[in-house]
């Protein structure tokens, strides 16, 4: 039996606004913050918990990309 995907959950700009204003402030919200998150953004907190995780992943990446791009092209003081 193949497992049943859930839809995919596409969220506006004011609930993107919103996710990213709570991520600035902290990348790990606990079940309770997410619950406050969800009930905010209108989402159910497993949502919100998938976003973050996403979110998160997206940070790595940039960090992980600005670090690599710092010691291939150094910033010039010219």
């Amino acid at each position: 039996l193949p497992v049943k995907k859930k839809p995919r959950t596409f969220y506006s700009a004011e609930q993107l606004e919103e996710l990213e204003r709570m991520f600035q402030e902290d990348h790990y919200p606990d079940n309770e913050k997410r619950r406050e998150i969800a009930a905010v953004v209108g989402v159910t907190p497993q949502r919100v918990l998938v976003w973050f995780q996403n979110r998160r992943a997206k940070w790595r990446k940039l960090q992980k990309l600005g670090i690599k791009g710092n010691r291939k092209y150094p910033a010039s003081s010219a």
